[in-house]
């Protein structure tokens, strides 16, 4: 067992889903990140965190759904659901009885570069968390009927989070539009033709195969000693056999400059506009390279200055001055694991169409390329930066979210540690050349909804 005890520079990383990432160095008292590598290639990660006499514990896997390819797209999904049935010793509900019934709270999720599992529960509880971790991964029993059962609830989910809601459904044809061969270019929850034809055996293979403890990463956030965490988790986790570790599909996608399109004319309530750039992420570059890693912090921060909260850039000038857009926005996730979206969307304002809308979103990432921001503007942008991330790491869950994503990405939760210190260091200049370089036509994809059973005139941007 190999371990390293390493002190924090800031609260811990969070998610996901355009996060900017860390504390200034200048907080005291951040507990430090412990860490260890099992035997079998498992990695156990603890912080922790006395305010209460609880834990949260995950485990998480470095598998999703850019690890997938058709006609297997959603397979990382359902393997998840797949998790919470029986195994060779305990039958399907009773890991969640178990839990509840101490009075815990656990669940599961699946992201485009990792699945995770977690539990919330007493400190006392913890080793009946780890038990029932070990459990499943290596016991996983694969029945007929309850994948047939649970292949009824995927779809379903499918069809209320994406079939029945239209800027869901346009937003995933906008990213499949987006990527020419990018994994990120299909949907985490899959598409409906592959759900219709996936087979038991292949949930079973893709588990076995991704879900073994040399994929893994074991997040504790808590009232714990970490020493004896690790002694748990050696007892629980150690003995699961390492498997062969296999190699991710190629996940760069393939150059092709020139700016796309995709109009999407679906039933829907209102017009929607969206704009992404393939820019730059931390899990896509050589972090060794100065450069670099000073454009990824340059991005993060302009997504701050664009809309990070309402003094920012978009709804200062494009809805209280300019009145052409309701809840005008920009993310940009800079832990992405391969390259991604710097993406800037929103509605066009009643009286307004998505001509309008998207003339203004032009005119001002011009602005941002041909004007260095003044520095009010900048300071203002970073206090917010900084004040976001106070907030969203201040429970346990969020610190242990933010760890767990970065270890899973193979990013390592100590490049999240040193991020804010980075984007502090952002001048007005820097923002202006990744706005220059990756802000461009060649990198673009413009996405349009267009209410299918909406009369609209061409003046208000839209084709009969």
């Amino acid at each position: 067992m190999r371990a390293r005890i390493l002190m924090a520079t800031g609260l811990a990383l969070g998610l996901a889903l355009g996060l900017a990432w860390l504390v200034p160095p200048a907080v005291a008292g951040t507990p430090a990140v412990h860490e260890y590598t099992l035997d079998n290639g498992m990695t156990v990660v603890v912080r922790e965190d006395h305010r209460a006499p609880v834990v949260v514990s995950m485990v998480w896997f470095a598998v999703g759904s850019s690890y997938e390819q058709r006609p297997l797209t959603g397979i990382s999904h359902v393997v998840e659901h797949m998790m919470f049935k029986g195994t060779e010793t305990r039958p399907t509900g009773e890991f969640s009885r178990l839990i509840a019934e101490r009075g815990g709270h656990q669940n599961a999720f699946t992201g485009r570069d990792f699945t995770g599992y977690h539990q919330q529960l007493a400190v006392e509880h913890l080793p009946l968390a780890f038990e029932l971790e070990a459990d499943r991964m290596q016991n996983l029993v694969f029945d007929q009927g309850e994948y047939e059962r649970e292949m009824e609830v995927v779809r379903e989910e499918r069809r209320q989070r994406v079939e029945d809601n239209p800027t869901a459904k346009f937003m995933e044809r906008f990213r499949a539009v987006a990527w020419s061969a990018s994994p990120y270019g299909q949907p985490v929850i899959g598409w409906m033709e592959d759900l219709d034809r996936l087979r038991l055996s292949e949930v079973e293979d893709w588990y076995r195969r991704w879900h073994g403890p040399e994929s893994a990463t074991l997040v504790v956030v808590g009232a714990v000693d970490p020493d004896a965490v690790f002694a748990l988790a050696e007892e629980h986790f150690g003995p699961v056999p390492a498997r062969e570790r296999p190699e991710p599909i190629p996940g760069g996608d393939i150059p092709d400059p020139g700016e796309r399109a995709v109009t999407v004319r679906i039933p829907a309530e209102l017009p929607y506009l969206a704009m992404g750039w393939r820019v730059p992420t931390l899990g896509s570059i050589d972090r060794e390279d100065e450069e670099a890693l000073r454009e990824v912090y340059a991005l993060a921060l302009l997504r701050a200055v664009l809309s990070g909260g309402q003094a920012a850039i978009l709804p200062e000038r494009l809805e209280r001055q300019q009145g052409v857009a309701v809840g005008a926005g920009a993310s940009y996730s800079a832990t992405a694991r391969l390259q991604d979206l710097f993406l800037l969307a929103g509605r066009p304002a009643p009286g307004a169409g998505l001509d309008e809308l998207e003339a203004a979103l032009r005119e001002e990432v011009q602005r941002l390329q041909e004007e260095p921001l003044d520095e009010e503007r900048l300071v203002r942008a970073r206090r917010q930066y900084v004040a976001d991330e106070l907030f969203s790491q201040d429970s346990m869950r969020a610190q242990a979210m933010r760890l767990g994503a970065l270890e899973s990405t193979g990013i390592g939760w100590e490049a999240g540690e040193r991020f804010l210190e980075g984007v502090q260091t952002v001048t007005a200049e820097d923002i202006q050349r990744v706005a220059r370089r990756y802000l461009v036509d060649d990198q673009l994809t413009v996405g349009r909804l267009v209410p299918a059973d909406r009369e609209a005139s061409t003046d208000a941007g839209e084709e009969q």
